[in-house]
């Protein structure tokens, strides 16, 4: 750098209409992806209208089908006894097929409308869940940028002259926010909203059934909408356990542990978790037992989402001034010279562990699993 002071506030001047351009530009994609999302709610309902009628349209099909053969079975016969026949029974005959030949081709004619416009709406369906993904993806990046600006680069004059190392530093921790709440923002879009959503467009058919079938044929929706409301409430419960386990605060780790890895299991069928606890475990600070939480928590996910593994074993060593943390699975492993510090999984997992002044080793190579112990020296809540 050169000698020449920095201008902090023009510098802040010019981050300040940064942000105000980044949250105009974000607001903006939001409106669009929301109307898109509305769009979307209404190709729905259409979609499910087009389906049902569609299978009206092809059991009515089949019905004059079924008649048109009869029908020119009997003016077959006719003809083959023409003098057998009045006139009027013979022009009926010929009547009849006629009616039911245009009938069916009708019936053929609205039965191609109806696929046609049933794969228009799940082309521009696809369309627009592709757009309304590709908006998600502007606004976390957009966020990135605004929490980037509005944190260090805010006085940016100062940690250029301080502390170029730690702003890097800082960057990656930000990244590292913004790729959890991507997580937490995809599961919530592909699990509870998307329910939620389906939850309407069903509500709306309900009204539609009661009209048009009854009463009985709208108590079956209804309890298939009830049952779509409970799954959609228990995926709601999972994802407000991943962000805090309230159990934590009431049961302390090791019953904590136990039920969530009971729930890890429940959700990666296939994969069997073997937990167990030696030595006479107690309670901690709290921001002990939530790191020590988080740190398993991100070594069994690692474990079930990219290991490909089918059994993971954690074992939890409580000693009197430091506890031991080992999760091992036989999954697929992975080459530590290549990943090394640039996962962002493993560089929050080492901060955690640096804050507690404790020490994390891994150890893994490709096909032969992976294991990660973790040394925390321990303190009582009694010693607050």
């Amino acid at each position: 750098m050169s000698g020449k002071k920095v201008d902090i506030n023009s510098l802040d001047h010019i981050f300040s209409q940064m942000v105000e351009t980044m949250d105009r530009s974000k607001n903006d994609i939001f409106i669009i992806s929301e109307q898109n999302r509305q769009s979307l709610l209404q190709m729905q309902k259409e979609l499910e209208i087009v389906h049902s009628k569609l299978a009206d349209v092809l059991i009515e099909g089949d019905l004059l089908e079924e008649e048109t053969r009869l029908s020119r079975k009997r003016l077959g016969d006719v003809s083959k006894h023409f003098n057998t026949f009045t006139e009027e029974q013979v022009r009926e005959a010929y009547e009849q097929a006629n009616d039911l030949q245009i009938k069916l081709s009708i019936n053929r004619t609205e039965d191609r409308q109806l696929r046609e416009r049933r794969d228009d709406l799940e082309r521009r369906l696809t369309e627009l869940n592709d757009a309304i993904l590709h908006a998600d993806q502007l606004v976390t990046q957009a966020n990135v940028v605004t929490n980037y600006l509005t944190s260090d680069l805010k006085n940016v004059g100062q940690a250029l002259e301080t502390a170029k190392l730690k702003q890097d530093f800082s960057l990656k921790i930000i990244e590292a926010q913004e790729e959890e709440r991507k997580r937490l923002s995809r599961e919530i879009h592909d699990g509870p909203a998307q329910m939620m959503a389906n939850v309407l467009v069903r509500s709306d058919l309900i009204e539609r059934t009661y009209r048009e079938k009854g009463v009985d044929q709208a108590l079956v929706e209804i309890s298939s909408l009830k049952l779509m409301v409970r799954n959609a409430l228990s995926e709601v419960r999972r994802i407000i356990y991943d962000l805090r386990p309230m159990a934590l605060d009431d049961l302390g780790l090791v019953p904590t542990l136990k039920k969530y890895l009971m729930t890890i299991e429940e959700y990666n069928m296939g994969c069997k978790i073997h937990f167990n606890s030696h030595g006479e475990q107690r309670r901690l600070l709290p921001n002990y037992e939530v790191a020590i939480f988080r740190l398993i928590q991100e070594s069994v996910t690692n474990a079930t989402k990219h290991g490909n593994c089918q059994t993971i074993w954690v074992e939890v060593e409580w000693f009197k001034n430091k506890v031991t943390v080992t999760v091992k699975d036989n999954g697929i492993g992975f080459d530590q010279r290549l990943v090394r510090d640039s996962s962002f999984g493993l560089l929050g997992m080492r901060e955690r562990v640096d804050l507690l002044k404790g020490e994390m080793n891994v150890k893994s190579s490709p096909g032969k699993g992976t294991t990660m112990m973790f040394r925390i020296p321990l303190i009582e809540e009694k010693e607050r």
